[in-house]
């Protein structure tokens, strides 16, 4: 079992930071390496024109090898989740009342792009209800998804888990029925991919869009997508002049190229050299694949698990180990807590959750320990 990594951050110890769901800390070597492409900028003369491309063949490499994604050019950098999901969509074409599965309360950026390509072709969102069962909920849930992949459905679109309360879908048998239909399976790896083992190999989705600022500890501003075979001739949102064939030769540019280089390629983002973002991305992957995200998922577990039986003893409402992640998960409150005063209680006492609906959201990582659940299983004894 992997030991806290406390001391690769800089918390201080009367704050308890249970939000990494929302925005991750940066660690150590992250802060350095913006420092230090902060103070290169200063002096331009300094970057290389090899600095536009072999930083980013880096940094792919180290996604693809996080996410076991056998093609690295199949990746590509992007500013956004919403950016990633624009390009995906702006390649699908639909035929009147085809459905784009979903499920209930899925995050906006997964949901307002597939609004708009269902208006464009007269299409139907299918909207997948969250059981609210006290027993096995995600089990239920899963087998509901399934049941709603039919002969009409063209799209599913959701995230490895659900954002908000970690209940994990199965996606390789969501890819599996998809597969039936010939349905595309689009997936959001935002709150999973660095935290929690994925396989592109294994599960074969048509996309994988990923936040790069939460579980990845990434600057804000960055994602990655991978882009499977559907995509290989589609079009780009943009037109990125690094994203054609023979843009390495910087005296040649103006022989203007129509093809683009292959695979992925064509979808990464104007400027996605990012000289101080790149360099801050290749430290945080570095670190991710040296800690591993199962070591990061064990350890969670580890020093969450008498927490949550406290929780539940208390009448909180979580869901079964088994249906959910334990890097994040939702914890329901009981039905006469003053919610009022728990967020004063808590602000008072510097822990920091998100509160999502009759939720709260918990999400923790290798700088936290069982003191920072003690601290906030006693803050919510107090206000019952």
């Amino acid at each position: 079992m992997i030991q806290h990594q406390k001391h690769l951050f800089s918390i201080p110890e009367d704050v308890t930071y249970l939000n990494i769901a929302s925005l991750s800390p940066s660690f150590k070597a992250v802060e350095q390496a913006g420092i230090d492409a902060v103070l290169q900028k200063s002096k331009p003369y300094t970057i290389p024109v090899s600095d536009f491309f072999d930083p980013v063949s880096e940094l792919k490499a180290l996604f693809a090898k996080l996410t076991d994604c056998k093609e690295s050019e199949r990746i590509v950098t992007i500013p956004s989740v919403s950016y990633g999901m624009a390009s995906v969509a702006n390649n699908i074409k639909l035929n009147p009342n085809d459905e784009i599965l979903v499920i209930e309360e899925q995050f906006p950026s997964n949901i307002y792009v597939w609004q708009r390509l269902a208006e464009t072709y007269n299409a139907k969102i299918v909207t997948v209800k969250n059981p609210k069962s006290n027993d096995s909920n995600g089990k239920q849930w899963n087998a509901d998804i399934l049941a709603a992949i039919t002969s009409n459905t063209a799209v599913v679109a959701l995230g490895n888990i659900h954002w908000s309360n970690g209940t994990i879908f199965d996606l390789k048998a969501i890819r599996s029925k998809t597969n039936i239909y010939n349905a595309l399976l689009i997936v959001d790896g935002s709150q999973t991919v660095g935290a929690l083992p994925f396989s592109l190999d294994d599960v074969q989705p048509d996309a994988l869009i990923c936040a790069g600022y939460k579980w990845l500890f990434g600057p804000y501003g960055c994602a990655y997508a991978y882009f499977g075979s559907y995509f290989d001739n589609g079009n780009p949102i943009e037109d990125n002049w690094s994203n054609r064939r023979h843009s390495e030769n910087f005296a040649g540019l103006t022989n203007y190229e129509s093809e683009y280089k292959p695979f992925a390629n064509r979808y990464a983002a104007g400027q996605h050299a990012n000289f101080i973002s790149i360099k801050m991305q290749i430290a945080a992957l570095t670190q991710l694949l040296e800690w591993t995200p199962k070591a990061i998922q064990d350890y969670c577990r580890s020093i969450s698990h008498e927490a949550t039986k406290e929780l539940s003893n208390l009448g909180c409402i979580i869901e079964d180990e088994a249906f959910r992640t334990h890097h994040l998960f939702g914890v329901k409150l009981p039905s006469d807590i003053n919610i009022t005063q728990l967020k004063s209680t808590l602000q008072a006492q510097q822990i920091h959750v998100s509160f999502r609906g009759e939720y709260i959201r918990i999400s923790c990582h290798l700088y936290n320990t069982n003191t920072d659940f003690d601290r906030l299983v006693r803050c919510i004894t107090s206000v019952l």
